[in-house]
């Protein structure tokens, strides 16, 4: 009997897992223990076995795809074994369905099924006018005052509306001569994008089937009229703000101004606008100077800015596991978590020398990070109400030490845990981190290697970055955030001498740690960094 695969939960935090590779394809055998994928979760990607021996009759997810724990992602069985059943229970929908091609015959019908009582409106002498999407954010526009009234002549170029998106007022042209039969939509009333707003075309035509066609959907074949409209719509919208006022033959002015300059009989093309993109606003019409207004153009043909040539891109790419758990989980984390920080400076001098000292006698080469997260340990032991959790109606302190260190790989962030770090010498420390990290780094990490920290670090001084703060790794209450060692000029014994400093910032979930607790914590952290032989008592 054919027996269903289902994507396993690989992680504590595990929601959906992403088909990395296959390694093997339909109609292959498979044994026991045989590899039949790579999956993607949100710590690792690790090696799917195969505990059944078959063939593997169908697989339902394709590489880089990525479906929900539990979702069917193939079936083993006997060869021609009939495995339809099992492919039609898969709760997630079924794949079969949508890769199954349309019968001919089913094609031809679903064709005319889709216009079926649709009006031909290509003889109308007509064009609908939409609401043009004016930005990458905009949904709907409100028409802000017409400029034409039904029944007035329109010219192409001559101002129909000025619509206001959610960014700004911008004026929308007619790229049609005609005349205005319809308006839509009233002064100061929304409508949404591609809503019909106003039609112009041959006076006395009957424009009304126009109103009751379908209006288009991205990825739809406009009918025939509002097809060129589509585009001549969507280009009078780039048109007032791609063109500079002195290669553009229409003034650029606000009703406001132009209303103004017609009551004083100033000739609008004298005038240089200061608005955006040169737009004659009110205040050119009150500082306008009869005598100045030829020298102002003159500066203004001469100064004009030189056009910049260039070509926007960008490229997206689908989201990893990985980033969605990071997303998720940190986002959780800052919102729920009452976060406060403190900040303190070591003086590293002793660290350094003692670090030296151990690496001249020891192979395993021992961090400042190493040293660390030992007298990071060591502190916690000495002050517990840092090494806990919250529960929601209790507080649970761990009476172990696990310290999680921050990696950082090339999908995101993981983090490997140090156990029992109090009971570690540094070297051991040492060689614990650096097989953490190689793991992580080759994506070998296993999820017990990133389960149970009590108390995060992460250290970006190797970057530079002289300090920062970070987000608490829940179910942790506190993290520290460690920054570069620094030379700077120190005071000793009332004289200016060089010394290396670095700075540490606990983080803390005030709902567990008060800021007493934090700053005594962050006191003895301090005190065993700057006098290394007390973390090795």
């Amino acid at each position: 009997m054919a027996e269903v695969i289902k994507m396993p939960k690989m992680s504590d935090t595990m929601t959906e897992g992403t088909i990395a590779s296959w390694a093997k394809k339909v109609g292959d055998t498979v044994k026991a223990g045989d590899v039949l994928a790579e999956v993607e979760t949100d710590k690792a990607t690790m090696e799917l076995e195969s505990y059944e021996a078959g063939t593997l009759l169908y697989i339902g997810v394709k590489e880089k795809d990525s479906v929900p724990v539990d979702a069917i992602i193939a079936i083993i069985g006997k060869a021609g074994e009939d495995i339809s059943s099992l492919i039609n229970g898969n709760s997630g929908g079924s794949i079969e369905k949508q890769n199954t091609p349309i019968p001919p015959d089913e094609k031809s019908d679903a064709i005319p099924a889709n216009v079926e009582g649709q009006k031909d409106t290509s003889g109308i002498e007509a064009t609908v006018i939409r609401m043009p999407k004016m930005s990458d954010t905009m949904t709907e526009g409100v028409i802000v005052a017409w400029h034409k009234k039904v029944g007035d002549k329109v010219k192409s170029g001559e101002l129909l509306a000025e619509v206001e998106t959610d960014k700004a007022t911008m004026e929308l042209e007619s790229y049609e001569d005609g005349t205005l039969l319809y308006i839509g939509i009233e002064a100061g009333k929304a409508v949404p994008v591609d809503g019909i707003i106003a039609v112009v075309g041959k006076e006395g035509v009957d424009y009304k089937p126009l109103l009751s066609s379908t209006p288009p959907k991205n990825g739809q074949a406009a009918s025939k009229e509002d097809k060129p409209q589509e585009v001549k719509v969507a280009a009078s919208v780039t048109q007032p703000v791609a063109v500079s006022s002195n290669g553009d033959s229409r003034v650029k002015i606000s009703p406001l101004a132009k209303a103004l300059a017609e009551g004083k009989g100033i000739d609008i093309k004298s005038l240089a606008g200061s608005g955006e993109n040169g737009r004659i606003v009110k205040r050119d019409i009150d500082s306008y100077n009869p005598s100045t207004s030829t020298s102002k153009e003159t500066q203004t043909s001469s100064s004009s800015a030189p056009v910049i040539s260039g070509q926007e891109s960008f490229e997206e790419v689908p989201v990893t596991s990985m980033r969605k758990v990071i997303a998720r989980a940190l986002g959780e984390s800052l919102f729920t978590a009452p976060h406060f920080s403190l900040v303190i400076d070591v003086d590293m001098d002793k660290a350094m020398e003692a670090r030296k000292s151990i690496n001249e006698y020891t192979e395993a080469k021992v961090s400042f990070n190493d040293m660390v997260i030992k007298a990071t340990a060591v502190a916690i032991r000495k002050h517990p109400k840092v090494n806990g959790s919250w529960l929601g109606d209790k507080i649970r302190y761990n009476n172990h030490i696990h310290i999680g260190v921050a990696v950082a790989v090339e999908d995101g962030l993981v983090v490997p845990v140090v156990r029992f770090a109090d009971s570690m010498s540094l070297t051991q420390i040492s060689s614990s981190v650096k097989d953490l990290g190689g793991k992580a780094k080759n994506k070998k990490l296993q999820p017990k290697d990133m389960e149970g920290s009590t108390f995060t670090i992460s250290n970006l001084g190797m970057f530079g970055i002289e300090s920062f703060s970070s987000i608490i790794n829940q179910p942790n209450v506190c993290i520290i955030s460690v920054g570069a060692i620094r030379n700077i000029p120190v005071v000793k014994e009332g004289q200016i001498v060089p010394g290396n400093r670095m700075s540490i910032t606990l983080t803390s979930d005030h709902r567990v740690v008060d800021g007493a607790v934090g700053a005594q914590f962050l006191q003895t952290l301090k005190a065993l960094i700057e006098d290394p032989i007390r973390i090795l008592a």
